[in-house]
């Protein structure tokens, strides 16, 4: 349901609703007794003034009702003078009742307590997927869950989230960023509230780069605008148009740009940048004896960021995005070595409700090329063909 469309409920709905809510409360005196038979009650003057008061109650309870079930499904729409008017506690039979007609309402209508139903910030399930999907990549699995968790903790933070992902292909970049659109909001990387933008797909010609700059512009604007908390993704960053980084600046160094905030804002860049120096550190690492999970931001970081600026076959790390410190974090992405093969290979199995062997796994990985030469450590393709090639051991 867009934002702005009235939410409409079956009358019906609340009627019964309002009925079962008084069953309990109506059985409480005479039981057995009908009410005409309480009504022919001495103690009962007029059986009209009785009926009219039943009714009266009745309307006030719905009310009553009905304001706290709209308050619980949609607070967004809950005003400070109907929260005001809830400031009393529900029976336990009514809240099961109320539990039930919530659960019915919300298998067949959208609702969601939060302010935006397209943003759902499940940092608990990024977590799990980080940990449990993506395979060697320690450092990239832990600044990305501390990064993400932290700045949507803060309610105002002083700038969008900016991050630069760095690796050779098939190292995990766009896998993590599918994981972060799925977590984060309800739609995934579909959601109207994310943008993803390929370099040499979106923005291929030269020549059109002032159109690109504005139709870029407009973009990032109108879906913050739409959505606050917005995703922007920029693959191949590497061969951005120096002019169209440039571009992006304002968005990434204010809170505002003109009258709207683009601080609840995630920018993220994937390059193959930075991927040479990478593999170096950790082959140096192996060889020496240490395990690669012992390898720390403190690092490898410091080297990504030198080797990303004093690169001259690239216009990002030129850009004043990376100069000016505007960039939160240059996440690392490390070889994928032949255990991780085959973790992927077993995952692509698993995804397509396959059965495989031990042995299935240790063909699926053998097929790929390793490097360097005499080590053969590390996969040049990563993961990325992975789920092509068990195709070849379809029944």
């Amino acid at each position: 349901m867009r934002p702005g469309h009235r939410r409409m409920f079956p009358l019906g709905s609340v009627a019964f609703l309002c009925l079962l809510l008084l069953l309990p409360g109506a059985a409480r005196k005479d039981r057995g007794k009908t009410w005409w038979d309480r009504a022919k009650n001495p103690r009962v003057k007029k059986v009209g003034d009785a009926l009219k008061n039943q009714i009266k109650a009745v309307t006030a309870l719905c009310q009553k009702y009905w304001a706290y079930f709209s308050c619980q499904m949609w607070p967004q729409d809950c005003g400070k003078e109907k929260k005001a008017s809830l400031d009393w506690t529900l029976p336990l039979w009514s809240q099961k009742y109320l539990d039930i007609l919530s659960t019915w309402y919300c298998s067949v209508k959208e609702c969601c307590g939060r302010d935006d139903c397209r943003i759902t910030n499940n940092i608990t399930g990024l977590e799990t997927d980080l940990s449990i999907r993506l395979h060697g990549q320690h450092l990239a699995q832990e600044v990305i869950l501390k990064s993400v968790r932290g700045f949507l903790s803060v309610p105002q933070p002083k700038k969008p989230l900016v991050l630069s992902f760095h690796g050779w292909t098939g190292t995990g970049k766009n896998f993590v960023t599918r994981i972060l659109a799925d977590h984060l909001y309800r739609d995934g990387l579909e959601s109207e509230c994310v943008q993803v933008f390929i370099s040499t797909l979106h923005f291929p010609h030269l020549r059109y780069v002032d159109m690109y700059k504005e139709k870029l512009k407009r973009q990032v604007r109108d879906t913050v605008k739409n959505c606050g908390q917005a995703l922007f993704v920029f693959d191949e960053a590497e061969k951005l148009p120096p002019s169209l980084l440039e571009t992006l600046k304002p968005f990434l160094n204010h809170a505002t740009v003109g009258e709207v905030d683009y601080r609840r804002a995630i920018f993220l860049f994937l390059s193959n940048l930075g991927g040479n120096i990478i593999n170096e550190v950790v082959l140096n690492w192996l060889k020496a004896g240490w395990s690669r999970e012992e390898i720390t931001m403190e690092d490898l970081e410091p080297r990504l960021k030198a080797e990303i600026l004093k690169s001259m076959e690239n216009n990002f790390g030129h850009s004043q995005l990376v100069k000016e410190n505007l960039i939160d974090s240059f996440v690392p992405f490390l070889p994928l070595e032949y255990h991780h093969i085959r973790l992927c290979a077993r995952d692509a199995f698993l995804g397509r409700d396959l059965q495989y062997t031990e042995e299935t796994l240790d063909k699926v990985a053998k097929m790929l090329v390793y490097v360097p030469k005499d080590e053969k450590l590390f996969s040049a393709q990563g993961c990325k063909s992975i789920s092509q090639r068990i195709n070849l051991f379809l029944p």
